[in-house]
């Protein structure tokens, strides 16, 4: 028997004749290598003292100790609280405090500080920040995915995809997601827009960034390139399990706090790279279809993006192995509504359909499959924000959810996914305070979701009344001067 970290146990099918010594002796060998390979993610947690302050992202790098976020407190008052847990839609008022969830009140209570900002959101539901599981930030306008905005020269111009990616994070924000899940950009584009967001440089939602996705030569996002292709230096090429394993090291110097691989690879690529990341502590999510899906679950993959086809075994042992899906539904709609269908590439050679996708995902929600949102808009499909958005989580209903529960996807499961559920996706005390208030009841009528009204990221508001709230100049004063005295 091999044993993952999860207490999963995957047996060895007997052979179909008596074994040689050489074939026992090959059977021991790929028994020993099958128990050394991590099946989850190692728990880096565990190795830190409670109370250490750690970064807010899936790394838990210790951090120095110290007051985080805006001073001061914020109450949302008068309105509904969906808290993202599953419970229903309440009444209820909401304490902010710096860039922590004091405590979430029960009507007519006011403990809150009395030098507090109180904004009443009567006729307004509160909700957790949503959370977008599938991005590219830097990618280029067009490829044929929306208008050409942009010269031919500049496609993988460092310069110009960060730029790229201050709009993009422009349109998330003011749509009410907080959070997105980079799974693939241009060198260290995402990484840097991290760090400018958490550093309050930028205007935008949390980013969580796996760096290059990485592919076999030939595989998917892999063909053709070269300098000036569309995702020339947004993927990383390898070849053979110990390039895969290097590939994902590499990744993880500069920061990723995921991985993502995308087929082709062989069984051996697909595992080397997947236990080498488990071991860093860092989950895996893959782009596959067919059989590649399989292996990758097999694997121990932590997620499979897209609702591209796969067995029904495959889907059985997703249940089975806890590996989630982001089935990015509304991007492939996209590509039928405006191509006709998927045509000209070596790693869609099947066919497909955007009713067949919703059934895809049915047969996962049936089957107990873990199901997160993410829409995967690429050329300038993000400019179809918030529609888009609502558009995935209309796919959900369509395959099987209520309203509520594809809320409850959208934030808490989202969270969960990203390995965040201890500070994001619902609106808990001691969580940090990505809040999202909306006109209406979203959680009775999916459309409302758009009716974005406020949107408050790490404690400060970032959305004030439907309009993004640009970062204010702070003046210094000049060296070897006082600070000057303000007018009461």
């Amino acid at each position: 028997m091999s044993h993952g970290t999860n207490g999963h146990r995957a047996p060895l099918r007997s052979p179909l004749a008596a074994p040689t010594i050489l074939a026992a002796g090959l059977l021991l060998a790929v028994g020993a290598a099958t128990a050394l390979a991590q099946d989850r993610p190692e728990d880096r947690r565990r190795y830190v003292a409670p109370g250490t302050p750690v970064s807010d992202d899936p790394r838990r790098v210790p951090v120095a100790p110290g007051p985080t976020g805006p001073d001061g407190s914020i109450v949302l008052v008068g309105g509904r609280i969906f808290d993202g847990t599953g419970a229903a839609a309440r009444p209820g008022t909401l304490v902010i405090e710096r860039n922590r969830i004091r405590a979430v009140l029960a009507p007519g209570s006011k403990t809150w500080p009395a030098e507090a900002r109180v904004i009443d959101v009567g006729g307004m539901t509160v909700l957790p920040g949503l959370i977008d599981l599938h991005t590219h930030l830097s990618y280029y306008m067009s490829g044929g995915f929306g208008p050409a905005d942009e010269p031919q020269q500049l496609i993988a111009d460092p310069i110009q995809g960060t730029l790229r990616g201050v709009e993009r994070l422009r349109a998330y924000i003011a749509s009410g997601i907080t959070s997105v899940r980079d799974v693939g950009s241009h060198g260290d584009v995402a990484f840097r827009l991290k760090d400018w967001v958490r550093a309050r440089r930028l205007p935008g939602p949390r980013v969580f960034a796996a760096g290059n996705l990485i592919s076999a030569r030939g595989g998917h996002a892999a063909g053709g390139l070269r300098p000036g292709s569309l995702l020339f230096g947004a993927v990383r090429v390898a070849s053979g399990p110990e390039e895969w394993r290097e590939a994902v090291r590499e990744q993880y110097e500069r920061g990723a706090d995921f991985i993502k691989l995308t087929s082709h690879f062989t069984r051996e690529e697909v595992a080397a790279a997947i236990a080498e990341a488990h071991a860093l502590g860092l989950r895996v999510t893959v782009d596959a279809e067919t059989f590649y899906t399989q292996w990758a679950v097999e694997a121990g993959a932590d997620c499979i993006e897209h609702p591209l086809p796969r067995s029904e075994e495959t889907i059985r042992l997703m249940a089975t192995k806890g590996t989630c899906s982001v089935p990015t539904v509304v991007s492939y709609k996209y590509i039928f509504d405006t191509r006709g269908g998927y045509y000209g590439t070596m790693s869609r050679r099947f066919s497909f359909s955007h009713e067949a996708n919703i059934e895809m995902v049915r047969k996962m929600k049936r089957a107990g499959v873990t199901i997160g949102v993410g829409t995967d808009l690429v050329g300038a499909w993000y400019r179809h924000l918030p529609a888009a958005y609502l558009t995935e989580l209309k796919v959900l209903v369509a395959a099987g959810f209520t309203g509520p529960e594809a809320l409850v996807a959208a934030t808490g499961t989202n969270a969960t996914i990203i390995d965040m559920a201890d500070r994001l996706g619902t609106l808990e005390p001691g969580k940090l305070a990505d809040v999202l208030v909306v006109r209406g009841k979203p959680d009775e009528l999916l459309d409302d979701l758009t009716q974005v009204q406020w949107v408050i990221r790490d404690g400060e508001v970032v959305v004030d009344r439907g309009q993004i709230v640009g970062l204010q100049h702070l003046p210094l004063p000049e060296p070897g001067t006082a600070p000057a005295r303000r007018s009461p």
